[in-house]
């Protein structure tokens, strides 16, 4: 069972590299913001199931701290959105 729970961790991480193509290829910046978030979400979920599969229940904390980390990275992201569509509207 700790084989499966890697190996599902291995295919979340490539999930990770389609979205550093989302990253960088866009279109639209709300597709970037998403993006990372996927990075968030997917990172959390990676280290749950590393932690499973490890049997090492002190990374359920790092997934903890990262799931909080991702959110305030989301929140500077839209504020940083907003604050650059007001100027581009103000011009």
């Amino acid at each position: 069972m700790d084989a499966f729970y890697l190996l599902m961790a291995l295919i979340l991480l490539i999930t990770i590299l389609f979205g550093l193509i989302r990253v960088a290829r866009g279109p639209a910046a709300a597709d970037r913001m998403l993006a990372v978030q996927l990075f968030g979400t997917t990172g959390v979920a990676v280290v749950l199931l590393l932690a499973k599969g490890l049997d090492q229940p002190r990374l359920y904390e790092v997934a903890l701290v990262f799931a909080v980390l991702a959110a305030i990275v989301l929140i500077g992201f839209v504020r940083l959105y907003w604050r650059t569509e007001e100027r581009r509207a103000g011009s």
